[in-house]
């Protein structure tokens, strides 16, 4: 896939909205015995549990404990995208937009990034606003592009900060207002980006005069 996906990531951010409950097959794969891991997963997939499935998914994908088998990857993770694990979603999406394992399809890219996005993950938000932007696998709409961009930098994502900040500027799918632009700007500063430090003090400047 075009992005690493790792099973720590997912986890994580399981943890984080405080729904992380073990599955089995997980202790296995953190110590390294992927063969148990993919046993004890299958089983937990099979049971139903979406996160089982995802997992499973991505040791197929990777060939941990099996070799490598996208066409079994790809259809545990339709289980667990259909049992509505946004992380599987966001990984469908972004396996229709790469074209890996599949006929690229960038209008079934957008679809899966949507529903992840809509369940609040901050990369399918990203994913999603650009679709929109870049009128690629949808209709170009820079106000669902800055719907989605706006979700996104609330969560902290740095690009979509900026980008937010630039669609305030220019008045793209939201109402042009510098000041929320130097907002955004400002708020991708703090995380590094030098080129927001810069608009947001080009802008400051500009309407001080």
């Amino acid at each position: 896939m075009r992005r690493a996906i790792a099973l720590m990531c997912l986890w994580v951010g399981l943890a984080r909205a405080g729904g992380a409950v073990m599955v089995p097959g997980w202790a296995a794969y953190q110590s390294g015995d992927y063969a148990t891991a993919v046993k004890q997963f299958q089983a937990a997939a099979v049971r139903g549990d979406r996160v089982a499935q995802y997992d499973l998914a991505m040791m197929y994908w990777r060939g941990e404990g099996v070799g490598v088998d996208k066409s079994a990857a790809l259809a545990w993770l339709e289980k667990s995208a259909a049992n509505r694990l946004s992380s599987a979603e966001f990984a469908l999406g972004q396996v229709y937009e790469s074209g890996d394992g599949v006929v690229k399809d960038l209008v079934k890219a957008t679809l899966w990034f949507e529903k992840a996005a809509a369940q609040g993950h901050r990369d399918a938000q990203v994913s999603a606003g650009t679709q929109y932007y870049l009128g690629r696998g949808a209709v170009q709409d820079y106000r669902k592009a800055a719907h989605w961009y706006l979700l996104a930098a609330k969560q902290g994502d740095v690009g979509a900060q900026y980008l937010v900040g630039s669609m305030y500027e220019h008045g793209d799918g939201l109402p042009k207002d510098w000041k929320l632009a130097v907002k955004w700007y400002a708020a991708a500063a703090a995380q590094g980006d030098v080129g927001g430090g810069v608009k947001a003090r080009s802008l400051q400047a500009e309407h001080a005069r």
